[in-house]
This record gives C-alpha cells, structure tokens and sequence, in this order.
C-alpha cells in the first residue's frame, strides 16, 4: 500500500515535470508573439506560402494588422481623452482666426509681426510709433499665447486649440475666411488650411462656420460664386456647421462681416426670393447672418433679406449693436421680424499693440468680470446663439486661448492671478448656464 502511494506520488510530480518541458522546448521554437502566446488575437500564420518572404511573414498582412492596432489604440485614446471634456454647445460659436504663421511652417512670421497701424490724422500719427513688430520676442498683440507665435499650418496647434475649445465647451467656431487668391491686408492666403482645420475639428466634434470677411471687391455677385464655392468644396464634410431652420429646412450658417459695406439694394438680389438672380431655394441656400453696427442698420438688414444679425465687437459701447443695454430691445425687432439674434460677448478688449492711438476702446478684463458681465447681459436677451469674440484674435486682445506671463523686449499683460485656463473655465460654466436656460425656454 505504501508502495503503491510512493508510486503515484512519482506519477503525480513527473506528470508536471514532463508537461513543463514540453512547454519549454515548444516556447524554444515560437516566437513572443504567435498564437501560442495569443490571447484570443489572431495573430501571423506561421506556415510559409508563395506570398511569404524568406522570415516566415506576409509583409502586407502583418503592416495592414499592425496599421488596425495603432488606429484601434489612437481612436480609443482620442474617446478618452473626448470623455474628459463637457459635452459641445452647438449654440455657442467663437471666432477663430487661421492667419497665424512663423518660420517653421511658413517661412516667415505672418501676423505676429502686424505692423502698427497709423492715425487717421497725420498729427495724431506723428505721437506714435510706427513700423513692424519683430517676433518672437515683439510679437503684435498685448498679451503672449502660451503656444507662443504659432502657424495655424501646424497640426499640434490645431489639435491644442480643438482640445481648448472643447475645454470651453464651445460646438461651432466661425473661421474669418476670405477666397482663394484673396487675403487680409497683412497675412497671407488661408483657403488651403481649412481641409486640415475641418479633418481636426470633426476628430473632436467641433463644427466649423464660415466667416465671410470683407475681401476686395466683394459684391452680390461673386459673393453667390464663393458660397457655392465653400459649399460644393466643403459641405459635405461632417464638420461642416449646418442648422435646421424653423421651416425645416437644413442649411449652412454664415457670418458675413462689415455686411454694411454692400447697400441693401445689392444684397436683396443675393438674398432675395424675389430677385431672379436669388440664392435662395438653390442647392446654395443659406443662413446669412449680417453684422449690426449702427441703430439704422437693423431696418437694413431685414430690407436687405439677411437671415439674422450678429454684434461682433467686444468692446460694450463701442457701437449701438456691441452696447449691451441694447440688446433686449435689438432681440425683440428681431422677434418682430423672424430674425436670428446672435449677441457678441468678449473678455475684454485692447489693441494698442497695433492701434498704438485706441486706448479709449480699452477694456480691462476685470480677472475675468468683464466677460461674465458680458455672458450674463447676453443671456437676458434670450439670444437664439452666442457668439464669442474671440477665440483667438491676438491683435485685439479678445482672446480666450491660453496665454503666459512673459517679460522681454515688450511688456505682455497676463491672466495673473488666474490660470491660463481661466477664459476657457469662464466659458464653460456659461455654456452649461445657457444650455439650461434654452430648455427653460422651450418649455
């Protein structure tokens, strides 16, 4: 009996033993990362064939499985990282501005180095200087972004603004655009960008509104040939802005800037279902928002066949439309006439980096008081949207980008004693209040 346990227990231990070795001699001969090793992944067939090279692997199919993995891996970081920030306002936009560069990407600074524009009175311009600024260290704004003179070609610029605007909860930004062949007075072309802004900003559920600026010899005409140029090129990219209107239908949103440049007269022939040369109910339709300046130009506007009407400036005072008190009042002939009401909110307010003169259309940002005043104003208007000026237009210190403290060649001003983040935070708060307060709304 005690012989027989002595033998079963010599059975016991070898059974192991050999299954041991077995297991080592066969690891001896398959690599780390083949189906021995699987954790239900297929992995690479190790019986060679004709398509195979000389290593046992068939190079296409392991390239394709290894491309999957790494996009698997990307797309499960990017929703985590989505997961971080609150949900888009698609009601809330800002203006963003594509017409940054620098040596890395362009070959030169473009912007940053904005001259500073004279005096209309010569006399005036005599008291102030003149000439260009000098980047890094001089850039042409009174703040220093914390990406420092940044090209907007630069994809990580683009992926750390969309990680900010989703920071700040904001859905839609409305790029300053201007038609191929066509720029602003001291950058560069910018059409080219705007495949890569809208690929980023749809990884991040951002949408994308186009910002039609004043270009030279804008008119009725070739204003209808560059709609249906953005749209036929861009809009039927998922990031491209499109709103349902009350009558169903689903449209694109434009900001039309400095509108009042054009008479009425001329833009009633864009916009106009009456005029045979209309817009309206062809495949380039849209919601065109006019920019409201002056008291008069409300009557303007609605004569004009303008969808809706937008503040801009950040400036409270600075015109009828950006003055606050006003837009109770600029919401209700908006009500009267079936107009989009689109108040324009700011932290602040100061270019006399560029505009060494404008020091009375300065305003100080208060660590953040200027722009809830602002917010809070906007949403007693019961506004259809909000718009934000701006996302990132340095030159006028409308930001709400993350910026540094910087000493140097110029004196910057700061966010202190706040965070970089601060203006982000601002908005994000105010997001969720006016979220809650467009339910409120309709019920």
């Amino acid at each position: 009996m005690a012989r027989f346990r002595l033998k079963s227990c010599i059975g016991f231990i070898a059974l192991p033993l050999l299954v041991l070795i077995i297991t080592l001699v066969l690891k001896a001969f398959f690599p780390e990362d083949s189906p021995f090793h699987s954790s239900g992944e297929v992995k690479v067939n190790l019986r060679p064939t004709a398509s195979q090279n000389q290593w046992g692997y068939n190079k296409k199919s392991e390239q394709t499985k290894m491309n999957d993995r790494a996009q698997s891996d990307t797309e499960a970081e990017l929703e985590s990282t989505l997961r971080k920030f609150p949900p888009p306002n698609y009601y809330l936009h800002a203006f963003y501005y594509v017409w940054y560069g620098n040596p890395g990407f362009d070959g030169k600074y473009i912007h940053w180095d904005h001259p500073q524009l004279p005096h209309w009175d010569a006399k005036v311009a005599q008291e102030y200087p003149q000439g260009r600024h000098k980047p890094p260290d001089d850039i042409g704004a009174n703040y220093y972004p914390s990406l420092g003179p940044y090209s907007s070609r630069d994809p990580s610029v683009l992926e750390a603004h969309m990680q900010q605007l989703r920071t700040a909860a904001i859905g839609v930004i409305a790029v300053s655009w201007y038609p191929p062949s066509t720029k602003d007075d001291n950058g560069e072309q910018i059409d080219d960008i705007m495949p890569s802004l809208l690929a980023v900003a749809h990884k991040y559920h951002i949408k994308v509104a186009f910002h039609i600026e004043p270009y030279k010899g804008r008119d009725e005409f070739n204003m209808f040939t560059n709609v249906k140029y953005i749209i036929e090129k861009y809009g039927e990219h998922p990031a491209f802005f499109r709103y349902r209107t009350n009558a169903g239908k689903l449209l694109p949103l434009f900001y039309v800037y400095d509108s009042y440049l054009m008479n009425s007269e001329q833009w009633a022939k864009l916009l106009k279902h009456t005029d045979s040369s209309s817009i309206r109910d062809t495949p380039y339709d849209g919601i065109f928002i006019a920019l409201l300046v002056e008291e008069k130009h409300k009557r303007e506007i609605l004569t004009a066949g303008f969808d809706g009407l937008y503040t801009y400036f950040a400036t409270n005072g600075f015109t009828y439309g950006s003055t606050q008190r006003n837009w109770v009042s600029i919401k209700a002939f908006c009500d009267d006439n079936d107009l989009i009401f689109i108040p324009s909110v700011g932290p602040g307010y100061i270019d006399t980096s560029v505009r060494p003169w404008n020091f009375k259309n300065t305003r100080n940002r208060i660590n953040g008081k200027y722009y809830e005043t602002s917010l809070s104003a906007a949403l007693e208007s019961r506004p259809d949207f909000i718009s934000i000026t701006s996302f990132n237009e340095w030159h006028e210190g409308t930001q709400i980008e993350t910026a540094v403290p910087k000493t140097g060649q110029s004196v910057y001003l700061d966010y202190l004693p706040n965070k970089p983040t601060i203006y982000l935070e601002i908005t994000r708060k105010w997001a969720a209040i006016f979220g809650g307060e467009r339910r409120r709304w309709q019920d």
